[in-house]
């Protein structure tokens, strides 16, 4: 600066030397005088006028650049002071990760910063310079609150304005965002400017709805809440701080009168003290523990609970509180106790309807076979009389059913009593052939049509004698409930889908009502037709053999067009 008001101030002394020059030839042309009179005179003078002016110019100049410098020293300042405070606000931004905008309310311009990028995803290109830009990325239900709340802050007729509300990121989702403005006025006092500063709160938003939903379920859960703190200097149990509504309907108490209160004032002379002392140990060892006792509410009446005990932690992973829940058992407890007292009662009915079924069978064989032996001594004689011969037959008919009837019965009895029986490999087609020359009598008196499709298959883990019984219970039944209006047709089946062997016998009978006797059919004594010789047993015994062997039975029926019965076996 100071270089170049010395040269400003030689340049403009030499361009008053040369006029003063160029000034006195011209008057002494014009005014025809001797040079030798004037010229020192007017030189000198001019020189002393041209150096004073110079050093005036000189001194105007200096204070010039003084107040100049001075000026460019505040700028200066000024400018370190911007940057400085761009710094600062560029670092802040950064450590709140706040997203800073200014809105030029005149012009309608808008300007981010790089947390519109950084926070919400969008590129430079993609982020717009207006109001309505910023207007559109609100969420639609939250956009209209936020305008009103907004303009009745450009109005001034409120004095500040933040607001909650969700704004849309570059990938199409919501963040819930914290958004506070500021206005700037110009002299007149109307608002020129807005300056704001938006921060991401999703994360505590999500938190608080986290909370109140936890918190609404404590309140309003059926279930006693109790929230203990981890002091046990005083207590083994630490003191109560929050219970909920059901703990004080299921004991009585409120939460003024329990908070600051050990757990300890609810165990009483019938609590158990093993679990007492369980609960103790997992206090100790921050455990989580569950206990059932006997407790004891306000009013003094005792109660069974059952309760655990669960420690909570801080963010820091440091154990903060106990939470118990709690629920009130005494009637599962009362009613564990009836149905603990039904199964002895029913243990020993059943014990009794055992031994009396042997002895029923015990003492009802040898009087059968007495009158067994005494109809076969009656046949070989010779009667006359037809109503007596009618008699005897009947009786011998009688008699022939009941032994049938005890016979089933002793292998009903059997079953029950022997869960675990003898089991082997089987051929299915033998047991059959063994069945049909049982029954070759009465397959010979009725001629049946016979489908037979069993497969050259052995059964694994089956019982002969209940699998023989099975085939003759249904293969009986099938001619003994057969149609008198058309011909009896059969058809037993086998085949084997994955590992299991699937037994079908399927008849065109008279079938079996199975919407009033659905529940029934594999009932003991139900007897579905008046057929005189049908004793109510034979289901009931096939279904005890198939369960006993580990398999299942399923039936079909149709009235007046026949039965299939299904038999499952696992083959393994």
């Amino acid at each position: 600066m100071k270089n170049n008001s010395n040269k400003i101030t030689l340049t403009y002394v030499l361009i008053l030397m040369f006029v003063a020059v160029l000034g006195h030839q011209f008057f002494l042309d014009y005014l025809k005088t001797s040079p030798e009179k004037s010229s020192i005179f007017f030189y000198v003078r001019d020189f002393i006028f041209i150096l004073i002016s110079g050093f005036i110019l000189k001194f105007i100049l200096y204070r010039n650049d003084e107040k100049n410098k001075s000026v460019f020293e505040k700028l200066q300042v000024t400018n370190n002071e911007i940057l400085e405070s761009n710094e600062r606000y560029d670092i802040v931004a950064k450590a709140t990760s706040d997203t800073i905008w200014d809105w030029k309310i005149e012009d309608d311009s808008f300007i981010w910063n790089k947390g519109i990028q950084g926070v919400f995803g969008y590129k430079k290109e993609d982020v717009g310079m207006t109001s309505k830009w910023w207007f559109e990325r609100i969420h639609p239900e939250d956009s209209l609150k936020m305008s009103v709340k907004l303009y009745s802050f450009l109005e001034q007729k409120t004095e500040k304005w933040q607001d909650e509300y969700r704004f849309q990121c570059a990938d199409g989702s919501y963040k819930y965002v914290f958004d506070r403005g500021f206005l700037v006025k110009d002299k007149d006092g109307k608002p020129i400017r807005m300056i704001g500063a938006i921060q991401d709160v999703t994360k505590q938003k999500e938190e608080e709805q986290r909370l109140r939903l936890l918190e609404t379920v404590i309140t309003q859960t059926k279930d006693a809440v109790m929230i203990t703190n981890i002091d046990t200097s005083t207590e083994v149990i630490p003191n109560i701080i929050f219970v909920n509504s059901a703990f004080t309907d299921m004991t009585g108490y409120n939460s003024e009168e329990v908070i600051g209160k050990s757990p300890v004032m609810f165990f009483g002379p019938k609590s158990d003290i093993l679990e007492f002392d369980k609960l103790k140990t997992a206090i100790q060892e921050y455990k989580e523990c569950y206990v059932e006792t006997i407790s004891y509410k306000k009013s003094g009446e005792e109660f069974w609970v059952n309760f655990s005990m669960i420690p909570v932690t801080n963010k820091d992973g440091e154990h903060s509180h106990w939470i118990s829940i709690q629920r009130d058992v005494t009637e599962e407890k009362n009613k564990e106790k009836e149905r603990e007292q039904l199964i002895r009662e029913l243990t020993q009915n059943n014990k009794d309807l055992k031994q009396f079924s042997y002895i029923t069978s015990h003492n009802l064989r040898a009087p059968l076979s007495n009158l067994t032996g005494l109809l076969n001594l009656v046949e070989d004689m010779p009667i006359e009389d037809p109503e007596l011969k009618e008699i005897i037959a009947g009786f011998t008919k009688s008699t022939h059913l009941l032994n049938e009837t005890i016979n089933d019965l002793v292998k009903v009895v059997i079953i029950k009593d022997n869960p675990s029986i003898q089991k082997e490999k089987v051929l299915i087609k033998e047991i059959f052939e063994n069945v049909f020359n049982q029954l070759s009598f009465l397959i010979g008196l009725h001629k049946p049509i016979l489908k037979i499709d069993l497969e050259e298959v052995t059964i694994l883990n089956i019982n002969k004698s209940y699998l023989e019984s099975i085939f003759l219970n249904l293969l009986t039944n099938a001619i003994k409930y057969r149609s008198e209006n058309k011909q009896l047709r059969v058809s037993i089946s086998s085949k084997i889908v994955d590992d299991h062997l699937v037994l079908t016998f399927k008849d065109n009978g008279i079938g079996i009502d199975l919407v009033r006797n659905k529940d029934k059919i594999f009932g003991l004594y139900q007897r579905f037709h008046n057929h005189p010789d049908s004793k109510g047993l034979g289901l009931y015994l096939v279904k005890s053999q198939v369960e006993a062997m580990g398999g299942t039975i399923n039936v079909a029926s149709t009235v007046g067009k026949g039965t299939t019965f299904t038999i499952t076996f696992k083959n393994n």
